[in-house]
């Protein structure tokens, strides 16, 4: 079939919108402007870096802040934006500002962005979305300032305030600091307003508009109800867990404020955030197998986040629950949502455990690095998490494309990738005669 711009797809939309911002931040990268040595990043590198902004995980193979100028953290700061936002809501802003209308297929395109079900009241949503956004933005870096100016120049406070803001926000996880927020560890004010807006980030604009037009709980659609339920309660799992794991091991030489601090930021960054408080190389085995399964699952649908999602999960709970009581019909909360959901997210599922076994595998067989390392690696990478035991700067080249070619994938989704490349199958006029098939 011939591809030309009339007969791509929503998602074939995407995929090149995010390839075309990638490789035009690359090559921004490769600018010799963009970095300290004044001879800017080669390739590989450029388009690794790229990739981790735009696709808002945070994974890194040279120190942010002692390799970039202003100019190539501006650089990064802007794909982390417009990543964290989507491709076609940053268009729906510039649309805006030169007054052009937004047409059916571009609203479709942006249903398929902010992975919504209705077309109806995409340029409302967008419009949401771009008001909470530089709101919420707004108001965590002046907050931040405050703080940061304590122990950097009025200028250079500004810039990480807005520099954190957005990359916090937009669950990205880069940061200045050349360290993530080790430091901050015990930093009350760091570590509530840099949580709040990982959670706010990865909660999904459709529940920020729930909330802003008051809708209670009982009246909220079914997605808003899994969604909050499923993200109150990771976080909580994880709390206890890393307070538990943990409290012995990198909390233990902490007051009892910094170990509470340090275990709500473990259960928080997995949401697909990146930063971290204590130094993840040094957590236990059985902390990273519990942050691999957080990564895994994610943020939420129409967030900045990544993963399978927060629904996706949820909905495969409630569908084992119902299996095993015997019910046919997948209810939840007084209401039911179609088989096709279910065949969705199982679908999402499979495709993401393929792409996490065949990357973990090609990078075991490449690099030499402990089997725990390099799986938190990939799935760091798929959830666009950006959290590392530290081997990402270590990574030979070939590796560091699998690893591109990972977080590339996680942004957009597998689903959203594979529907992209494949060919769409027409429904038959006939259908075959059904057989039973043993399982279990």
């Amino acid at each position: 079939m011939k591809i030309s711009k009339k007969n791509l797809t929503p998602a074939q939309y995407l995929v090149s919108g995010y390839f075309i911002i990638i490789m035009l931040g690359a090559l921004l990268l490769m600018l010799p402007v963009a970095t300290t040595d004044g001879q800017g990043l080669n390739a590989v590198d450029a388009v690794f870096t790229a990739t981790s902004a735009t696709c808002v995980t945070g994974l890194i193979v040279v120190n942010t802040k002692e390799a970039f100028t202003i100019f190539g953290s501006t650089v990064i700061m802007l794909l982390i934006q417009i990543g964290g936002l989507g491709i076609m809501s940053m268009s729906t802003l510039f649309a805006f500002i030169i007054g052009k209308k937004i047409s059916l297929k571009e609203r479709l395109i942006i249903q398929e962005d902010l992975s919504q079900y209705q077309i109806s009241g995409m340029v409302r949503l967008v419009q949401y979305l771009l008001g909470f956004t530089f709101a919420i933005e707004g108001t965590a870096a002046v907050i931040l300032f405050a703080r940061l100016v304590q122990d950097y120049p009025a200028g250079r406070a500004v810039y990480l305030a807005i520099f954190h803001s957005v990359s916090a926000f937009n669950n990205a996880g880069f940061d200045l600091f050349g360290n993530s927020l080790e430091s901050f560890t015990g930093d009350v004010t760091i570590n509530f307003v840099i949580m709040a807006l990982i959670i706010l980030g990865g909660i999904g604009f459709g529940v920020m508009v729930e909330a802003y037009n008051r809708v209670k709980f009982k009246k909220s659609t079914l997605q808003t109800k899994i969604v909050i339920i499923m993200t109150l309660a990771l976080l909580v799992f994880g709390f206890i867990v890393f307070f538990a794991l943990e409290y012995n091991n990198t909390l233990a030489d902490l007051p009892l404020l910094d170990k509470t601090l340090g275990a709500m930021f473990l259960s928080v960054t997995p949401r697909t955030a990146g930063f971290n408080t204590v130094a993840t190389g040094a957590l236990k085995q059985s902390s990273l197998f519990i942050i691999i399964i957080l990564m895994f699952i994610g943020a939420s649908p129409g967030s900045t986040g990544g993963g399978i999602k927060t629904t996706t999960f949820g909905v495969m709970l409630v569908t084992l629950k119902n299996m095993i009581i015997g019910k046919e019909d997948m209810e939840i909360y007084n209401r039911r949502f179609e088989k096709k959901i279910v065949y969705e997210a199982f679908t999402i599922t499979m495709l993401a455990v393929g792409l996490v076994v065949l990357v973990t595998t090609l990078l075991l067989v490449i690099e030499e690095f402990q089997f725990i390392d390099v799986l938190f690696e990939t799935v760091s990478a798929f959830g666009t998490v950006g959290l590392s035991t530290g081997i990402t700067g270590q990574l030979s080249d070939i590796s560091r494309v699998l690893i591109t070619v990972t977080m590339f994938a996680g942004r957009v989704g597998p689903l959203t990738l594979a529907l992209a490349f494949g060919e769409r199958v027409r429904k038959g006029k006939y259908h075959y005669p059904t057989e039973k098939v043993m399982v279990g």
